[in-house]
This record gives structure tokens, sequence and C-alpha cells, in this order.
């Protein structure tokens, strides 16, 4: 592969054999996540990550995960934006031990890449994981992120995604991905995490009237608050390709609730 200047790191430590889909799900839920943060810093990019296995011993499998990314500008530097994944990551998945669990991820989907990260070393009677942004440089290697869970995290972790996962499927609310939304009332303050934000959207797909906004994410929040504060063009002429939560009451769809910005599109005059 040659000396790459930047890119992750996971290693699995384990007592007992990993069966094999486990092992592939460990690694390439790590890809999926990453190009997810990638589409939600910087939508303009697009983000690949290639796996290599490049050590297995007794008891270790270390791969290393490639970013393939365009130039940020010259304004963010790969070792940069992978450690700023690493404790994005991190954090992610403290949420779903019950720290800051605001900060959890919201959707079907990316519950479960954390659950198929967490699977290979909650099935160990003693394991542990380690992800690692790192930079080599003249043959010498500098850890600029690292983040590491053992099997009792990981059982937990995956606990409470089936719980999630459980409740996302409940008859109260329905999950739809890469819907276009507009807005028919904005607001340029903050709003707390799962209650409504006095904003009102339609998705036409979905149904034809208005109804409230909730934001399932931080980072869904982020970004559609930095269109209507900082963009050029008005908010209502632009639309938003987002993954909602449907919150319904009596079988009928009272509120969206955010969870991912896949896009933001200018809509026709």
């Amino acid at each position: 592969m040659g000396e790459q200047p930047a890119h992750l790191i996971l290693t699995l430590d384990t007592k007992s054999p990993i069966e094999l889909g486990d092992f592939v799900r460990s690694f390439t839920s790590i890809a999926v996540e990453y190009e997810r943060y990638v589409r939600e810093v910087a939508p303009d990019q697009t983000a690949e990550a290639q796996m290599f296995v490049g050590q297995v011993t007794a008891g270790s499998i270390i791969a290393e995960l490639i970013p393939a990314l365009a130039p940020f500008a010259g304004e963010i530097e790969n070792a940069l934006l992978l450690a700023e994944f690493v404790k994005k990551y991190r954090e992610r998945f403290a949420a779903l031990l019950g720290f800051s669990p605001s900060k959890a991820p919201a959707t079907k989907s990316e519950l479960q890449t954390f659950h198929d990260a967490v699977q290979a070393i909650a099935n160990d009677p003693a394991g542990s994981a380690k992800l690692e942004a790192a930079v080599f440089k003249d043959g010498k290697k500098d850890i600029v992120a690292a983040f590491k869970f053992d099997t009792g995290e990981a059982k937990k972790v995956r606990d409470e995604v089936g719980k999630r996962i459980s409740q996302i499927e409940q008859p109260g609310s329905s999950e739809h991905q890469r819907v276009l939304m507009v807005f028919t009332r904005s607001d340029v303050n903050n709003a707390d995490l799962g209650k409504k934000s006095g904003e009102r959207v339609r998705i036409e797909e979905l149904s034809s009237k208005p109804l409230a906004l909730m934001y399932g994410s931080e980072l869904a929040e982020e970004r559609i608050k930095h269109e209507i504060r900082e963009a050029d063009e008005n908010v209502f002429k632009k639309g938003f390709v987002v993954d909602v939560l449907v919150k319904l009451r009596g079988g009928d769809p009272v509120a969206y609730s955010v969870t991912n910005v896949h896009d933001v599109i200018d809509l026709p005059d």
C-alpha cells in the first residue's frame, strides 16, 4: 500500500475465534459510519473507506481503513478529520451506554451499524476493540485519536441498540429514508432534541399537510440551522433530503423527527 499519511486502524483482540460474519461486519461497520460522518460534515465531498487486513496473529486482528477523500479546499486535513471522526464515534458509542443520550444514533440503519460494530466483541468472553486515527511519516506512527471498548461495554451497547430498534418498530412511529422535506415555517433558534421546534415542514410523499418538526440528532439540527441562518438563499427555496421518523397518533402523522440530512437542493421557481 505504501506509506499513508492518515488512516484509521481497527484492532480486535479476542480470547475465542471470531465468527466470520461478525469479523467482516466489525470492520465494514466502521467504514459505513465513517462515510456517513463525512456526508454530514462535508456534504460536497465523496468519502470512501477502503479496508485492508494488515495483520492477523493469535487472538488479534488488525485492519486499516484508508480514506479516499478529495481535498477539503485546503481547510481540513485528513488527519484532523479522522481524529474528529474517532471523537464523534466515541461520543455516539458512549451515548448508547447512557452518557449524553441525545448524541446516540437515531435511525434503525445507524443503530444496526453500531450493533454490527460490537457483535464480535460482545460474543467474546474477554475481548476488546480499539479504533485509532493515525498519521504515518517517515515510517513512524503517530496516534492522533483513539477509542477502546471491551466485552462488557459491547454487550451493553448491543442490548441498548436492540431496545431502540424495537421502539422504532413500534406502531407509534415509522421510519422513512431520503425523502424531500420543505419548510413552511422556520425558526433561527435552537430546539431541544426530541421536542417540537415550532417549525413546520411538508413532506409530500408522506402527507400533504405541514407537520411539526422535531430534531432527532444534533448533526441534523446543525446542518438545517446552518441553512436557515447563513445560507445565501431563502430556506423556503430549498429542499432537504432527509431521513425522518414519522410520529403517529391514532395512526395519523403528527410530527416529523429528522435524524439525518443527506443533501440540500435548490427548488425550481
